[in-house]
């Protein structure tokens, strides 16, 4: 693995406060971007031991920053205010973060949120990849 490919894994979470699930959290950086992988139910227990990690990845990640939600099994309104907020804090430093490989339940709540026409959404990391910063979001 190149130094440009070096990927460090930031947290591994175990079942938290009294919970029956697992959340993860992943950061590989590249060259020209950053792959942030959360995996898990992002709930009001997992998001908020996972929201401070998230934020301190976000704080290294370089200028274009792909979140992967393909292993989100869930998420609530919890999990959709760490996203958001993860937003507000890339965009003040003039980071583009985009959400790659939603789950169709992820996607119906951003959809009905009216949140899916604020992020830019992906199908896929490759796709993200590709599309590289200030390109329009797939599902739009």
């Amino acid at each position: 693995m190149t130094p440009q490919q070096q990927a460090t894994r930031i947290v591994e979470a175990g079942p938290l406060t009294g919970t029956a699930h697992m959340v993860g959290l992943t950061s590989e950086r590249l060259a020209d971007h950053t792959v942030l992988t959360l995996s898990g139910e992002l709930d009001a227990t997992s998001t908020t031991p996972l929201r401070e990690r998230l934020y301190v990845a976000l704080r290294d990640a370089g200028a274009y920053v792909i979140i992967d939600l393909a292993g989100v099994t869930s998420c609530d309104e919890s999990g959709l205010a760490m996203l958001a907020g993860a937003r507000r804090r890339t965009e003040a430093k003039g980071t583009t973060m985009v959400l790659a490989a939603l789950r169709p339940q992820l996607e119906g709540l951003l959809r009905v949120t009216g949140l899916l026409r604020v992020f830019a959404v992906h199908s896929s990391v490759a796709e993200a990849r590709t599309a590289g910063p200030g390109a329009q979001s797939a599902a739009a």
